[in-house]
């Protein structure tokens, strides 16, 4: 069952002698496979209903502002902007959307990124249809739902040593742009964005630059 996008975000309707309350629900995943798998496993069930599926970050928001889902299921890393990103943007343009993070990226310093753009959910990709399913329902409730042992390894990790200028610069160049170009994008001077990338090494205790940028992604600080 779909529903025109002007019409009440959740509605309750008849199953049987039953009332079922419907949820709303945007998919945003960039493998094609993945993305339908999601939508023919939510769309089974009678509470559920995938009003609109992104393939890419910059889509996300677009979408919920036209759809107006009650729960957007997001992947992490995806071309166009990252899920993270894009649910702290839900967070203050549609508040009543609720954010669920489906991503193969089980790293407690990713979850406390996640956890900052306040998100209601976070669960890895390998998870059990049934605990997703149980997740979405959750999360359109209110609640909060994370993998216990995850949620314990976050608290346990120390905070993000990095700025989010060290951060920015030392994923650019780990993604292998020179430090002329980084500067040139970002109007810094070169001198700056040596600087930077000589502040994260330190602060990460790393050997070089590729140490940092691996010690802090193995982190999830990027």
């Amino acid at each position: 069952m779909s529903l025109d996008s002007d019409q009440a975000a959740v509605i309750v309707v008849r199953a049987g002698l039953r009332e079922v309350r419907v949820i709303r629900v945007l998919i945003a995943e960039d493998v094609r496979i993945l993305r339908d798998t999601l939508v023919a496993v939510l769309q089974l069930e009678p509470d559920l209903d995938v009003v609109a599926a992104a393939a890419r970050g910059d889509e996300i928001v677009p979408a919920a502002l036209e759809h107006r889902p009650d729960v957007a299921v997001l992947d992490i890393d995806l071309p166009g902007g990252d899920g993270i990103s894009a649910a702290a943007e839900l967070h203050h343009r549609l508040p009543q959307c609720r954010t669920l993070m489906l991503t193969g990226l089980g790293k407690p310093g990713t979850l406390r990124r996640a956890l900052s753009a306040k998100v209601g959910g976070f669960l890895v990709k390998d998870a059990p249809a049934d605990q997703l399913i149980d997740a979405v329902r959750r999360v359109a409730a209110g609640e909060r739902v994370v993998d216990p042992q995850l949620a314990l390894a976050a608290l346990e990790l120390a905070d993000n040593p990095l700025s989010p200028r060290e951060a920015e610069i030392l994923t650019r160049h780990a993604a292998g742009e020179p430090a002329a170009e980084i500067a040139a994008q970002l109007h810094l001077s070169y001198g700056t964005v040596r600087n930077y990338l000589a502040s994260a090494v330190t602060k990460l205790g790393a050997r070089n630059r590729v140490d940092a940028a691996r010690i802090a992604a193995d982190a999830g600080w990027l």
